[in-house]
């Protein structure tokens, strides 16, 4: 699918990989939607980048708030024709740890924000796309973010390896579902990323983490998992696929 002029939701689209994703959507001409939460940087990240972008308040769990955010799409800029999902939190907790089990309310909020939120965004986004003709053989693509969790999860990531793992898996039968409707889906499983969330580590703990990459040993940056982005949209044959971005890593248990 070629970006110009085409329509683009990005969740978490306010820091981290979605507003470098966000940013290269619009190098290759595309409008944008930043669908964030409502105390997120968001409106002043929109009136930053310039009059092709709007910022939509969005908690992903909400089915009114994504809606609203693919009409916010779909009334300023007439449709809507891409969907990445960046937004999602994390949680350390062993299963069982010195204080007893891991929390079922905490485990039930991962879930919630990034397997729930993803596929929420995923229906809602596709369910607009459908609506419209074909361009190109196309209606629509959507990226979603997993995390190389899914596979290498450490002890303690068990809520976020769990909910990555299900945005993996859900992949191939959400391409199978919507393959007559011309939409494709891929999902980025990023490794160690230099995102907000690392950048409040102190820079010993950084090091360490980006000497565990074997190549090349530093931390991921968000312009690579949005570059990687744009390729699957604009790569017509790549559908119902997990990349991993990572380096080589493979995590170890701790």
């Amino acid at each position: 699918m070629k970006l110009q002029d085409k329509v683009a939701l990005v969740t978490g689209g306010a820091s981290g990989l979605g507003r470098a994703t966000v940013e290269a959507l619009l190098a290759g001409g595309a409008r944008v939607v930043i669908a964030d939460l409502a105390h997120s940087p968001g409106e002043t990240v929109a009136k930053e980048l310039g009059d092709a972008v709007r910022f939509a308040a969005t908690d992903v769990t909400a089915e009114a708030d994504v809606q609203a955010a693919v009409q916010t799409a779909v009334g300023e800029f007439g449709g809507l024709h891409v969907a990445v999902s960046c937004a999602g939190i994390g949680w350390a907790q062993r299963t069982v740890d010195k204080n007893g089990p891991h929390s079922l309310d905490v485990f039930s909020k991962v879930i919630e924000v990034n397997l729930i939120g993803t596929f929420n965004v995923t229906r809602l986004a596709a369910a607009q796309m459908v609506q419209q003709e074909p361009i190109d053989g196309e209606r629509g693509v959507i990226v979603n973010t997993a995390s190389i969790a899914a596979y290498d999860g450490q002890i303690g990531q068990v809520a976020y390896a769990a909910s990555k793992g299900g945005v993996v898996s859900m992949t191939l039968p959400v391409a199978r579902d919507l393959a007559a409707r011309l939409i494709r889906i891929c999902t980025i499983a990023p490794g160690t990323m230099n995102t907000p969330m690392l950048a409040l580590l102190p820079e010993d703990q950084r090091q360490a983490l980006a000497d565990q990459i074997p190549h090349p040993k530093r931390l991921g940056e968000p312009l690579e998992y949005a570059a990687l982005a744009r390729h699957i949209i604009e790569n017509a044959f790549l559908n119902g696929e997990t990349i991993r971005l990572d380096g080589a890593l493979r995590m170890p248990p701790k």
